[in-house]
């Protein structure tokens, strides 16, 4: 039977890391929380807006690591929702990009609670935006394929379609598996000397860029940390991408205090 006393449930978009960067729904939606439930990626800077007054509580799932169950994600969800609590689900980038959005929504509204989704930046386009490269370009990059590692492990039609030279290929999570991902592009026929590059730590004050190519990138990235958020992109449009303007953006990111509530 549901319960005559219930919250709600925002699935919140936290953009790619920079507090600035946060819509203003979203904002308010963490403002106005009584539980947050947040992402490993979640950094620092976004965590200072969160209400003194919120419980808050850390659900990470990471790629190859220890991470919390969905499933118990899942039922956190309803249980504080059930006291009468606003609770934010609050997810890296964009809830509906490899989010698990619908997943959540539908077991949350199938246990009787009203659920909103309020998106974000996903990284591919903020990425794009701090190293100045455009994910689409006439004649060049006719089409967007957004993937993980697991998402594109299939058939050989969707190793065909990412090989594809006139598509940008935007790998979320996919660090990890970039020497088997790399192998399986370059055998459907993707040009080894196809430019890539790897953002890290999107749209913080230490974001980096390592520019590549596809045949390179498993070896540019053996050294990288483990912990840095990273996304990767393969296609002519990586060649465009260029750390110049990155200085000058670091000294204009808002700080986290400077977003008052």
């Amino acid at each position: 039977m549901p319960h005559e006393k219930h919250g709600r449930v925002l699935l919140v978009g936290a953009g790619p890391g920079a507090a600035d960067l946060l819509t203003l729904r979203a904002l308010r939606a963490i403002e106005s929380a009584d539980v947050i439930l947040f992402d490993a990626l979640v950094g620092d800077e976004i965590r200072t807006l969160f209400p003194a007054t919120a419980r808050a509580i850390e659900v990470g799932k990471r790629g190859h690591r220890a991470s919390t169950s969905q499933d118990f994600i899942n039922r956190l969800m309803v249980r504080f929702a059930r006291t009468g609590a606003a609770v934010v689900r609050l997810k890296g980038g964009d809830p509906s990009i490899f989010g698990r959005a619908a997943e959540e929504r539908a077991f949350v509204e199938a246990h009787g609670v009203e659920v909103e989704i309020i998106p974000g930046i996903t990284t591919a386009s903020a990425a794009a935006a701090q190293f100045g490269f455009s994910l689409t370009a006439r004649q060049r990059a006719r089409r967007v394929i957004f993937a993980t590692g697991r998402t594109l492990d299939g058939a050989a039609e969707t190793w065909r379609a990412a090989a594809d030279p006139e598509t940008t290929l935007c790998l979320y999570m996919g660090c990890a598996d970039i020497d088997s991902i790399a192998a399986r592009l370059i055998a459907a026929g993707l040009d080894g000397d196809t430019p890539a590059l790897a953002a890290l730590d999107v749209s913080r004050r230490n974001a980096s860029l390592i520019r590549s190519t596809l045949a390179r990138l498993p070896a540019d990235l053996s050294g990288v940390n483990s912990g840095a958020p990273v996304f990767i992109c393969i296609g002519a449009v990586a060649a465009d991408a260029s750390e110049q303007h990155l200085l000058e953006q670091r000294e204009i990111l808002l700080p986290a205090q400077g977003m008052s509530r």
